[in-house]
């Protein structure tokens, strides 16, 4: 018989449930790396245990109230994490079958010290969810989401936008990409769809983004749907100097290198400054790059236009990072408001007069967004109205002060529900 060590799957689970732990502490989900679980198919398994867990960590949060009538023990290490995993196996990933669920739960409870007096409880509690599982399953989709967004998002949204938002969290987002030029055999080999302009979305895959035709050969970045729509409303004449902030990874900055602007790139962040330097160097394009804090930073020559990706809550970005929902209250974002003011109050600064400022968060926070907006009137600026046509015709998502909205209860033409990050832009003019 195999020792406890050796059961395969053990180690993977270990990997997850450590990876997971951190997440429920507050950190931010970042998949599991090659150099922590060398196997690819192993790492897969993994990574889709952990996401698995924190796109239906609300609906767990009522199962556990439910198992356990004491609570969650305390001082018990790890036990959390891997009872969280082992429930969203057993509950949502019925392909994966219920005897691994079990089995490594109660392997990976005698690892861990801490743990090791709980191995019997997890094996009991597990088994009384396979039971149960059938009504488990059916706890209401607004319970996906803290109270308190289920809340704000009903009023801003409707309430008859929350099961698309439900249905967005639990099935994650497809993967979408900007093409450098026209490539229709491209879209063909990648098997995907023109969505909107420039942008290809690629619903399944079964390489690695880095593998996919056209990439080493710099034809595509990634960049969701939502977040290529900024970058296109700059709408400034070929040769036009633009300061693209926030830039790293690259994305936007692409995008204006495309449209024929002179890039001036910032980013506070060094290494994200590293991944913008080789982004750029795969696909061929060529910008000025500048590492500094932009409220720091002044300008030797003032710009025709600036694009203002700004630090928000990102709660927009839940379909690709759900655990952000939970890691957010009104105090933190209120913070970043503060901050938003600020960068917006810096980027008037650094614009001609009748120069553009494009503003975006990936929030659905109002606060982020439209009263921010609102707020940015005061400020020297006065509204550019984005219009359909620039959509692609799309209309649904522009509002009636000429800013754009967009979130997953929102469809795409041609599309099903749940097709784009919330996200919020507004273009100004300078006085």
């Amino acid at each position: 018989m195999a020792k406890p060590k050796d059961a395969p799957g053990l180690n993977v689970r270990l990997k997850a449930a450590e990876r997971l732990g951190k997440v429920l502490k507050g950190a931010s989900f970042s998949p599991l790396a090659p150099s922590e679980v060398a196997d690819a198919r192993d790492r897969a398994l993994g990574n889709r245990l952990i996401t698995t867990a924190l796109r239906h960590h609300g609906h767990l949060n009522l199962v556990l109230r439910h198992l356990l009538e004491r609570g969650m023990p305390k001082k018990s290490g790890s036990f959390e994490a891997v009872l969280r995993l082992s429930l969203a196996q057993l509950l949502y990933l019925p392909d994966l079958g219920d005897h691994s669920a079990l089995f490594l739960a109660g392997e990976a409870a005698k690892r861990d010290k801490s743990t090791q007096h709980l191995s019997k409880l997890m094996n009991a509690l597990l088994r009384r969810a396979q039971a149960e599982a059938v009504q488990l399953r059916e706890a209401p989709p607004d319970l996906l989401f803290p109270p308190a967004l289920t809340k704000s998002w009903s009023t801003a949204y409707g309430a008859e936008a929350m099961p698309a938002f439900a249905a967005a969290l639990v099935e994650g987002a497809p993967l979408d990409v900007t093409l450098k030029g026209d490539y229709p055999t491209l879209i063909e080999l990648l098997g995907g769809r023109t969505l909107m302009a420039d942008t290809v979305r690629i619903d399944s895959r079964d390489k690695a983004v880095d593998q996919l035709p056209g990439y080493a050969e710099g034809r595509f970045w990634m960049q969701d749907a939502a977040a290529a729509i900024p970058a296109r409303l700059i709408g400034l004449p070929v040769g036009a100097r633009v300061l693209d902030v926030g830039a790293a990874p690259g994305g936007k900055t692409a995008q204006l290198c495309k449209a024929g602007y002179r890039v001036t790139a910032l980013d506070r962040d060094a290494s994200r400054v590293e991944r913008l330097v080789s982004n750029l160097l795969r696909l061929g394009y060529a910008s000025d790059i500048v590492t500094a804090d932009f409220l720091q930073y002044t300008p030797t020559e003032l710009f025709d236009g600036v694009s203002l990706d700004a630090p928000c809550s990102a709660t927009g970005t839940f379909r690709r990072h759900p655990e952000v929902v939970w890691h957010r209250d009104a105090a933190d974002i209120a913070g970043r408001v503060t901050l938003q003011r600020q960068l917006i109050e810096r980027a008037v600064n650094c614009l001609n007069p009748g120069g553009v400022l494009v503003y975006g968060v990936c929030s659905l926070e109002p606060e982020e967004g439209e009263n921010q907006a609102r707020w940015a009137l005061g400020q020297g600026l006065e509204v550019l109205p984005i219009t359909a046509a620039e959509l692609d015709g799309w209309a649904d998502p522009v509002t009636k002060e000429g800013f754009v909205r967009t979130h997953p209860g929102l469809t795409v033409p041609g599309e099903k529900g749940g097709t784009l990050d919330g996200f919020f832009v507004a273009r100004f003019r300078r006085r």
